[in-house]
């Protein structure tokens, strides 16, 4: 089952995000998804089993320029993670719907995202649920 999340959800989601962003705490993304959850330019989706949570999904609006896009707002998949006893079993492609509507019932004509270059996961489940390729970067820092 897809249910939207709540504040009261943000520690429920931050222990799946946290299996994706590893360099955060539970505490820190706690926090995080607080404030994510307050805003209506953003929305998370849980999927549950009968007994917990096992996915989430983060989506948003942006506003500004999206890579490949000609429209604005964007509707943008920020994260999406399933435990890995529940992969390949169309959960995520369910949560991703999910954003999508979401997206589309705040006007948005055009749903993006993206992942790193070497996430081959992820790249492969983009192109299964009808993403285009729109580019490819390399970012560059230096401290001065």
């Amino acid at each position: 089952m897809i249910v939207r999340a709540n504040i009261s959800d943000a520690k429920t989601v931050a222990k799946l995000a946290v299996n994706m962003w590893s360099s955060h705490t539970i505490d820190e993304l706690t926090a995080d998804f607080e404030q994510l959850l307050a805003d209506k330019n953003v929305s998370v989706f849980l999927f549950c089993t009968k007994e917990n949570a096992v996915g989430f999904a983060q989506c948003q609006l942006r506003l500004d320029y999206v890579e490949g896009t000609d429209s604005s707002p964007v509707g943008y998949l920020e994260g999406i993670y399933i435990a890995e006893a529940y992969r390949y079993q169309g959960y995520a492609k369910m949560l991703l719907h999910a954003c999508e509507q979401w997206a589309r019932e705040r006007g948005c004509k055009e749903f993006a995202s993206d992942c790193e270059l070497g996430n081959t996961q992820s790249l492969a489940f983009h192109l299964r649920c009808g993403f285009d390729e729109a580019n490819r970067i390399i970012c560059f820092t230096k401290k001065l």
